[in-house]
């Protein structure tokens, strides 16, 4: 009898698990896919907190009812000076307690990977690369913010949305943009002529305000984030350029198509 309720309660858990990554799944997605994230949101081993952050987590509490009128992030600030301040035979308790959790937390990992198929090693090796590589481009466009890189010049279509977005029609962003979109394919070439303009003085200001950045940039010592000869653009004539953006139109056009898909999914 102990043995029956033993399996039913193990079939229970499996049908509960495989009902959980179903859901997690959804309509369309590809096995691997749906598999390795099942995995890695249900079963994979989280990593423990590092000495800190169990000092914040423990202590965030006491610090908000002593300081209820701070914001989030001067509470956070507060903490980390008292934490700085701690005594490091304070500290090594925390210290102690993480490098516990962490030996707990290694053998469950190899308990985990030994259990994966090479496809399902395979699947999750590459959604962390992904994942990595998402959060890598996130803090360089961060810092390149937080430096003050001047915004990319804008294209004719650009501008004609920008200025005609409020008084199109449609009653949903994606609605005025399909609005405008076809308004734009419906312009004649001398109607485009004064945005493709506007776009070409934006490239201007575009250049000036790159080269005092990255002149500053040199003076703080990074040189890395100069642009190469290769990507600075050439220099242009009227007609040039004025056939270069008329090229280029049609590109912005299915860029406009392709966030105009993504709203309506």
């Amino acid at each position: 009898m102990a043995t029956a309720l033993a399996l039913l309660g193990r079939a229970a858990a499996l049908v509960t698990g495989a009902q959980r990554l179903l859901r997690g799944c959804g309509v369309g997605g590809s096995a691997e896919k749906c598999l390795s994230r099942g995995i890695s949101t249900d079963e994979r081993p989280k990593r423990p907190l590092t000495a800190y952050f169990r000092f914040l987590k423990e202590n965030r509490s006491s610090f908000r009812q002593k300081n209820p009128e701070m914001s989030n992030v001067e509470l956070v600030k507060k903490i980390a000076g008292a934490w700085k301040e701690l005594p490091a035979s304070q500290k090594q308790v925390y210290e102690e307690a993480r490098k516990t959790d962490w030996q707990r937390y290694e053998q469950q990992l190899a308990a985990y990977k030994a259990q994966l198929t090479p496809t399902q090693a395979a699947a999750l090796k590459e959604e962390r690369r992904r994942r990595l590589a998402k959060r890598r481009s996130f803090r360089a466009k961060r810092e390149l913010t937080v430096l003050g890189k001047p915004k990319r010049p804008r294209s004719g279509f650009n501008i004609f949305v920008s200025e005609n977005f409020q008084e199109s029609e449609g009653i949903s962003p994606a609605a005025k943009l399909k609005q405008l979109f076809d308004a734009w394919r419906k312009l004649s070439s001398s109607q485009k002529q004064p945005y493709l303009q506007l776009a070409e003085d934006d490239k201007v200001r575009y250049e000036n305000e790159m080269k005092s950045w990255e002149a500053k940039m040199v003076e703080l010592g990074r040189e890395d984030l100069i642009r190469t000869g290769k990507q600075r653009p050439k220099k242009k004539t009227a007609e040039t350029a004025n056939k270069a953006e008329t090229a280029k139109a049609p590109s912005h056009e299915n860029k406009a198509k392709l966030k105009l898909k993504k709203s309506e999914e």
